[in-house]
């Protein structure tokens, strides 16, 4: 796999020696169990796959590139690089500024924009409506684009089934960047219609087989669906794509759903002829960062640390996951920890931070057991520096020389 060129300060001196080490004893990405980082009176589960992916190791590249290659010219990011602070943080101190919130919040107005300026399309990609608003002002939105290569592969499908006629089905979050990307260049090809999860889909199937009446589809989808779309003749033949950073089981699940209704309505012998078998869209760095994440869990952790940027949807599923299962604490950084008694922490049902107590389990017995992972866009420096807290608050636990020492055997390089 090709290898970055991004900043060093976003390595990391305990985790890369974890990472680099798993990948001697396990070339080919098949154990998902963790690596045990032990150090004494705690110990440390590592997940086999979590932090920079492909796609944003790609995005890291070409920013900071655009960077070196335009000095003196203003920069422009269309909204976050990638959902996390510290990078966007980074970004920002070195002069590049945000056109818009990735809520969407316009920050710079449109006409602010002149000829020379240089614009980065961010990892999610971006609406062909903003592509053309680029080139109106003559700037090349080609030029710095970051689009991760899954988001452009879901695209292409997206195209190659509109094509032929399919309607296209997102599961996704509707307001979600990536998401509204893949919405406006699916509508370009098929009427397009975006579910949230597995509870929406069962409605859309009932509205395919009859069980709720067809004009309420306008109702229950309301901007959720593209101008213009029938159903009457929309829902004839359909495929599915996804947010590439849902749930991978739950894409598959909805996914399943809709062939067995398409199953139901037309017959098996017809099946293809209504749905699209679009299996091949799901991203490997989210399946494998999920499935290891199902391997962390296979243990007896006291507790969970999911680092990663609170907008995250993909570090979220994770924290999902996770707290299904232990007490788990899904933190931006090191500095939500408050003390070994206090730490604040994001909940993802509410949206909202809180403040939780005596949440480290320090037991008598056995070594405290936490499971430390992160999502795709948290650069591993972090996590380096939110373990080395929490060893702070054992006084008897080994060095980090020590407790890195079995991976260096595995890796004298």
């Amino acid at each position: 796999m090709k290898k970055f060129d991004i900043p060093i300060y976003y390595r990391s001196p305990v985790i890369s020696v974890v990472k680099n080490a798993r990948k001697i004893t396990d070339p080919r990405k098949k154990d998902y169990t963790p690596s045990v980082l032990d150090f004494g009176p705690v110990k440390f589960l590592i997940a086999r796959h979590f932090g920079f992916c492909y796609g944003v190791e790609n995005a890291i590249e070409i920013a900071y590139r655009s960077l070196d290659e335009n000095e003196g010219k203003r920069v422009f990011l269309l909204s976050e690089m990638i959902h996390n602070p510290n990078v966007n943080d980074d970004l920002r101190s070195r002069g590049v500024r945000f056109i818009r919130e990735h809520n969407g919040k316009q920050l710079i107005p449109w006409t602010d924009l002149r000829e020379d300026d240089v614009v980065i399309v961010p990892a999610f990609g971006t609406t062909i409506e903003i592509q053309e608003i680029l080139k109106q002002h003559n700037i090349d939105p080609y030029l710095y684009d970051t689009t991760c290569p899954f988001v452009e592969k879901v695209w292409n499908r997206a195209e190659i089934l509109g094509k032929k006629n399919y309607t296209i089905i997102v599961h996704g979050k509707f307001n979600h960047e990536e998401t509204i990307a893949t919405f406006s260049h699916s509508n370009l090809n098929s009427p397009t219609i975006i579910v949230r999860n597995i509870e929406e889909t069962r409605v859309l199937c009932d509205i395919i087989t009859g069980i709720i009446p067809g004009e309420k589809f306008y109702e229950i989808f309301e901007g959720k669906y593209s101008v213009g779309f029938d159903i009457n003749k929309d829902l004839y033949k359909v495929g599915v794509v996804n947010q590439t950073t849902m749930l991978a089981t739950e894409t598959q699940a909805i996914a399943d759903l809709i062939k067995n209704t398409m199953e139901e309505k037309y017959g098996n012998k017809k099946i293809r002829e209504h749905y699209a078998d679009t299996s091949d869209t799901l991203c490997y760095a989210t399946y494998d960062n999920q499935q290891a994440t199902i391997g962390l869990l296979k243990g007896n952790a006291d507790l969970a640390i999911i680092v990663g940027g609170y907008n995250s949807s993909n570090t979220s599923h994770i924290v999902e996951l996770c707290e299904a299962k232990l007490p788990a604490y899904f933190i931006s950084g090191p500095d939500r920890i408050i003390s070994e008694n206090t730490i604040s922490h994001f909940d993802i049902h509410s949206y909202k931070e809180k403040t939780s107590e005596n949440w480290l389990i320090k037991n008598n017995s056995k070594p405290t057991e936490v499971i430390l992972t992160s999502g795709a866009s948290c650069p591993d420096a972090i996590l380096d520096e939110v373990l080395q807290k929490i060893v702070s608050f054992f006084p008897e636990a080994k060095s980090i020389d020590d407790a890195l020492e079995p991976f260096k055997i595995q890796n004298p390089n």
